[in-house]
């Protein structure tokens, strides 16, 4: 959205910005199944690829690093013949992870509230 078409000042849109960044990141569609499968403890490479379902391998390296860089995750590689390399949520990502249970249990107590609302604005909207 361009800024010149709201009324939005300069300096509430430069505090966004870096918030909406954020926000891209960790609630990216493989990000959060990232998260999620990491909670249970640390976790290799193959096991995230086999648990999210649709992934890429690249699509996969490309998260992780960004998870990484991110500081959400730590990437410990242990020196082993071949190299056993394992990634485990950081505490800020912990914390993100608390958040998402929040944001599921919410789903689930209103997934019924919601497919009615959705169902009553079909009709209505097909009766027109």
């Amino acid at each position: 959205m361009s800024q010149r078409n709201t009324d939005v000042p300069a300096q509430v849109m430069a505090e966004a910005c870096p918030v909406r960044e954020v926000l891209d990141r960790v609630a990216g569609k493989w990000s959060i199944l990232i998260v999620v499968t990491a909670a249970r403890g640390p976790v290799r490479f193959t096991e995230l690829e086999r648990a999210i379902d649709g992934i890429s391998r690249r699509m996969l390296t490309l998260t992780l690093r960004n998870l990484e860089r991110d500081g959400l995750l730590t990437r410990t590689v242990h020196p082993t013949v071949p190299p056993k390399v394992e990634y485990e949520l950081t505490p800020i990502a912990r914390e993100l992870y608390e958040s998402l249970l929040s944001l599921t249990d919410w789903a689930e107590r209103h997934r019924a509230t919601i497919t009615a609302a959705r169902h009553d604005y079909d009709e209505r909207v097909s009766a027109r």
